[in-house]
């Protein structure tokens, strides 16, 4: 087994050997009674807490491993359609098992248009683990997509861990269950028979080449295994704030004076953006890295507009690039020999949008390192330092290639396609990231959109669920697939808002703005071939629909850009699933059409058609949750039906929080910097209530170089909300400052006094709502970086 590791995370301690005999060893963990038991014949591993087994490798006898075989040319070579794969070491598969007693739920392995939850397989397609470019994917259905990241998570009301499958070939994950299947009335008959047999999940991965090489994480709480994934793979970029703002995209917005018509309209029509995209007809003749002199003649004097509004634009740059001796890009990779190579040695070329195409060798340090250059400001010629780039195609999609992709035997050097497919996309950004902070010097954050990914794409960007289409199950499906994704470490997520193919109704449209506004990454997208669909092009009711849910966005900024610096200290995922935080609640296990938003809003986005009414859960025997339009307060751990109308979005805080917001929402993320903030604080009758306010510069590393950010802890017990300093080392100014403080499920006081570190007291305004229980301080005016105590008497 020298092509094997296995390795199991929980906290880094030495092991020591127990006992041992001719067959195996037990050696201890060196926590909570855990032992690990090796069996020699046959080959098992079981991992063990006191007598109870957490989880076993080989129970089931399915471990494989092809050796590389030398063999003569065309030996098991294989044909598919028109191509053909020379297989020139033979078959190289691997294969191993996992049984996880007491567990029915398994989460995770991205990339799938497909329930939260992962269904067993038996009897059907395994999930498929092998980055594409998939026109038109299907929902609920376990294929291959953009993208792929070998993590699974199980969970139980006792216990999390994770699963990580290091490896980069094509992958294949069958998924069993010895309670799969049993009807309600099977499960009642087995409660009622004293059934004894402990649910269990047996999950088999196959790779078609490559080595075992596993981590397994023992948890015990999802923030632990959240915390060991990050320890292997790196945590989530903190982007720039303006990156979590709202994004304008179609293919293709056609000229400058074009892209200048849809800024001004939504200056026109009051919506705030913050960057309009470019898709790949902004080029010469589908050459990256230029643009088309007849329609973007000048480039920089656009870009120049958009910065004085403080705004940003995203330009395309593939991965493929077109041959052409004229084209300085494709002669200066040729002539360092930098592009994939073919299994004859030659140059791989393959179609894609500019035709005839070569593709650079991105696993390649020195491919990738020029490749960065060519960001810089006196290479990119019409770049300025509000451009950011978006990788598209980087799976990489090679149209007259087997499924749409590069041949297998291609080669990245001595290393085939094959063995390393999905961490091309991989490469692809973060060599793209590297090149824009390389731009500023090191100063400044980038934010680069790639399509396809791998474990640790997280650390360079944003992604997002590729080409879907303008319906209703489209709409639905992105709620799981963002949460899969936050659950293996990738917190920068978003669907095409609207749909990338097809034209939606105006309903559908309107809520697709609703949801996308309360996930992570939040654009609209639209094919070459779809009528326009700027937000005000659909009468003035939907255009106030789709300016509110903007709106709503742009206000919770504060609360989005906290939550990615706690993704990107911590691994913690941003958008997160009910159980995460209500990891003993079983009926947040398989809910997937609500989430949450850290610890502490709960979203019910309406995903149905003509919805009139829905159903949302709301987590916690004892808790509270507020609606935030209303402030109606309402009780936990129940099914509360809530009536709908086409503005409505279900959002409610939790009881015991205190959530930052702007309500001076304007034209950009960036022209509300030194606006006030508003803290809303909701309380609980079972806990005092706390929340946290991150300021920093928006768009720079000097929150981690130079320490320069404010981090602030509010803090509400006793009838006192305050403030106070997390970061002491830190050295950040603000001018922003408190301009109200609203505090749901309130008694009336008599007064209300704030008071600062100099001494000086004052009385604040109010106004006390008794129908709702809600109490609004008015206009503290203290500075948001500084201490300061408000009293209720």
């Amino acid at each position: 087994f020298n092509s094997m590791c296995v390795c199991a995370l929980r906290r880094q301690r030495a092991l020591s050997l127990l006992s041992q005999d001719e067959n195996g060893v037990v050696l201890s963990l060196g926590a909570d009674s855990q032992r690990l038991i090796v069996s020699a014949k046959p080959f098992r591993l079981d991992i063990m807490e006191g007598r109870e087994v957490l989880l076993s490798l080989n129970s089931r006898g399915l471990l494989a491993f092809e050796h590389l075989r030398i063999l003569e040319d065309g030996m098991w070579e294989e044909t598919f359609k028109s191509h053909t794969d020379s297989k020139p070491n033979g078959p190289s598969s691997i294969s191993l098992d996992f049984s996880l007693p007491g567990v029915e739920n398994v989460y995770g392995i991205p990339e799938h248009a497909d329930s939260l939850k992962l269904k067993t397989t038996d009897g059907g397609d395994p999930y498929r683990l092998f980055n594409l470019d998939v026109f038109q994917y299907e929902v609920f259905n376990p294929m291959a997509l953009y993208g792929a990241i070998p993590v699974m998570l199980s969970h139980s009301a006792q216990r999390t861990m994770g699963i990580f499958w290091l490896n980069a070939a094509e992958t294949w994950v069958d998924i069993s269950s010895n309670t799969a299947g049993k009807t309600v009335f099977g499960q009642m008959l087995d409660y009622v028979q004293g059934s004894s047999e402990t649910p269990q999940t047996d999950v088999r991965w196959i790779s078609e080449s490559g080595i075992i090489d596993v981590f397994i994480m023992l948890g015990p709480t999802p923030t632990d295994v959240f915390s060991q994934y990050a320890s292997l793979t790196g945590t989530q970029a903190f982007p720039p704030l303006s990156a979590l703002a709202y994004h304008q995209c179609r293919w293709n917005y056609n000229d400058q004076e074009d892209v200048a018509a849809v800024d001004q309209g939504f200056d026109d029509h009051d919506i705030p953006y913050d960057f309009i995209w470019l898709d790949i007809e902004h080029t010469d003749g589908k050459r990256y890295f230029t643009w088309d002199p007849h329609k973007f003649p000048q480039p920089k004097d656009m870009l120049q507009g958009l910065l004085d509004k403080r705004r940003k634009m995203v330009t395309i740059v593939d991965p493929h690039i077109k041959v052409d001796s004229s084209y300085k890009i494709h002669n200066e990779i040729r002539s360092k020999g930098f592009y994939v190579k073919s299994k004859d040695g030659g140059d791989y070329e393959g179609w894609c949008w500019p035709g005839n195409s070569g593709y650079p060798d991105f696993t390649n340090p020195e491919m990738r390192a020029w490749w960065a250059s060519m960001f810089a400001y006196d290479q990119y010629e019409g770049s300025m330092e509000n451009m950011y780039t978006w990788n598209d195609m980087n799976e990489p999609s090679v149209f007259n290639g087997p499924e749409v992709t590069m041949h297998k035997d291609a080669l990245h050097g001595n290393w085939e396609n094959r063995d390393l497919h999905n961490l091309y996309g991989f490469y692809v950004q973060r060599a793209t990231a590297e090149g824009l902070i390389e731009r500023s010097g090191g100063v400044e954050r980038p934010f680069v959109l790639a399509r396809a990914f791998f474990a640790g794409s997280q650390r360079y960007g944003a992604v997002w669920t590729g080409d879907n289409a303008a319906e209703w199950d489209h709409l639905k499906i992105s709620i799981p697939m963002c949460l899969s994704l936050g659950l293996v470490g990738v917190s920068f997520c978003g669907a095409d808002v609207g749909g990338f193919f097809k034209s939606p109704s105006t309903e559908l449209l309107v809520r697709w703005y609703q949801t996308g506004a309360y996930q992570p990454f939040f654009r609209a997208h639209a094919h070459l071939d779809t009528p326009r669909r700027e937000p005000w092009l659909f009468g003035p009711e939907n255009t106030a629909l789709i300016r509110e849910a903007v709106r709503q966005r742009y206000a919770l900024l504060p609360y989005w850009y906290q939550l990615f610096y706690h993704a990107h200290h911590s691994g913690q995922p941003v958008m997160r699933p009910l159980w995460v935080e209500y990891p003993q609640d079983t009926a947040t296990f398989s809910m997937d059409d609500q989430f949450l938003l850290g610890r502490d809003l709960l979203v019910h986005p309406v995903t149905e058609e003509g919805a009139r009414g829905l159903t949302a859960y709301l987590p916690g025997k004892g808790e509270v949750w507020f609606d935030v339009h209303t402030f109606q307060k309402h009780n936990g751990a129940q099914n509360l039906y809530i009536p709908v109308t086409i503005s409505s979005i279900p959002v409610f805080q939790r009881g015991g929080s205190i959530i930052p917001r702007k309500a001076r929402v304007r034209r950009s993320s960036s022209c509300m910097e030194h606006d006030p903030y508003t803290l809303f604080v909701a309380l609980s009758p079972k806990r005092f209530a706390q929340g946290e306010l991150y300021i920093d510069d928006g768009h720079t590393f000097n929150f981690d170089k130079h320490k320069q950010f404010i981090h602030r802890r509010l803090f509400f017990a006793n009838n006192a909300l305050s403030s106070r300093n997390l970061a002491p080392g830190s050295q950040f100014t603000t001018f922003s400052w408190i301009e109200k403080i609203v505090i749901l499920g309130a008694s009336k006081p008599s007064k209300a006094t704030l008071k600062t570190p100099d001494g000086k007291e004052s009385l604040l305004e109010f106004d006390f709502d008794a129908s709702m229980s809600v109490l609004t301080l008015r206009k503290p005016g203290v500075n948001a970086g500084v201490d300061w105590t408000v009293v209720l008497q």
